[in-house]
């Protein structure tokens, strides 16, 4: 029997990165714990207040019952840190993950390391649905996780339920290359369509399009805790749909005939992850606008320095991704403070030339 030719190289299921040991220096899941736990406890003390982090730690701990400890500096600063700078950690960290995890998943459907969480059309859906809310006389504000990120997400939802459907209309609705080809090209099909609404809007939408432009450039500077009760459950829920697949991934990486011999149902099992998938993309989406090169960077990362078993892959990138995107976030409110950069701007410094790395270490193998 031939072996199929693969989408990209994919060694053999928890095989180690050609030519790169397994790091063994540190156990890879708590030393992750550790930086993202040293990363958002450094956030919480920066901002345009500088809050020293003896003053961070009383305040949390005085949201504790019967305790009372002497706080020194302004009583504004108990605002910041609980109700301000806590519940943007926390959504940054989510959607980090959310990316992240996304973005592994999808390089392990199609075989490709350069796969992307917005593929089928994730981002351009949900910035159509932002400013399809951002346009009408809907209150934005509205419920405090409010219209915007709703629309966001439907309209995510609905970007990716139509990439599938065009696919699946031309003829390609099993599973192999062909399939996959018809999937990704039906996605760019739909990304240019909703793009094409989005910038229409914000040509003639005037003074009223100009949130348009901080969603589709991810912001953070809306969180609260409200948002982050009402969204976490989508994006647990993708998370769930993904976790029982981390052995299938491996298998995955092999040749999708092997894995049907195997007794794997190759195009349902596919479809499952997508799904999946996509709605952690859609989530991250609703939670922060669109934010680039995460779902891309950090996979690939996780990738290079532990290998390609997904079983361990999966829970660091999840990891790792929130760390990255709270560090990003962080960086956002400082580099021109107290004006406040789009953390996507941050993220695409830092992942645009990672992208370029890594075309060219590909191109050097080949």
């Amino acid at each position: 029997m031939q072996r199929a030719e693969p989408l990209d190289e994919a060694p053999t299921a928890g095989a180690r990165a050609p030519g790169r040991p397994r790091s063994r220096l540190f156990r890879p899941l708590p030393f992750a714990l550790l930086v993202l736990a040293l990363t958002a406890s450094a956030a919480t003390t920066l901002g345009s207040a500088a809050i020293p982090a003896t003053t961070v730690v009383a305040l949390l701990l005085n949201q504790l019952p019967f305790v009372a400890l002497p706080v020194e500096g302004p009583a504004s600063w108990e605002r910041i840190v609980v109700d301000v700078r806590l519940p943007r950690i926390a959504i940054a960290g989510v959607t980090g993950a959310a990316l992240a995890y996304a973005g592994a998943t999808y390089q392990g459907v199609f075989r490709n390391s350069l796969a992307d969480p917005y593929l089928l059309g994730v981002a351009s859906g949900a910035g159509l649905g932002a400013a399809v809310a951002i346009m009408s006389p809907l209150d934005t504000s509205t419920y405090g996780f409010g219209w915007v990120p709703l629309c966001a997400f439907v309209g995510a939802g609905a970007a990716v339920t139509l990439t599938y459907v065009v696919a699946r209309a031309g003829g390609e609705g099993g599973a192999g290359r062909a399939a996959d080809t018809a999937l990704i090209l039906a996605g760019v099909a739909v990304s240019a369509v909703a793009s094409a609404v989005t910038s229409f809007a914000m040509l003639t939408g005037g003074e009223r399009a100009q949130p348009i432009f901080s969603f589709l450039f991810g912001t953070l500077n809306s969180a609260n805790w409200e948002r982050l009760l009402v969204g976490s459950p989508y994006a647990l829920l993708g998370a769930a749909v993904v976790v029982p697949y981390a052995r299938v991934l491996n298998v995955l990486q092999l040749d999708e005939q092997q894995a049907a011999e195997l007794g794997i149902d190759v195009t349902r099992t596919k479809l499952v992850l997508l799904a999946g998938a996509s709605l952690l993309a859609a989530a991250a989406v609703a939670f922060a606008g669109v934010i680039g090169f995460v779902g891309l960077v950090i996979p690939h990362v996780v990738r290079m320095v532990y290998g390609h078993d997904y079983r361990r892959l999966l829970p660091l990138a999840a990891v790792l991704g929130a760390a990255f995107l709270i560090g990003a976030d962080a960086a956002a409110r400082m580099v021109l403070r107290p004006q406040e950069v789009p953390v996507g701007i941050v993220t695409a410094l830092v992942g645009g030339p990672f992208f370029l790395y890594v075309l060219r270490a590909r191109g050097g193998r080949a």
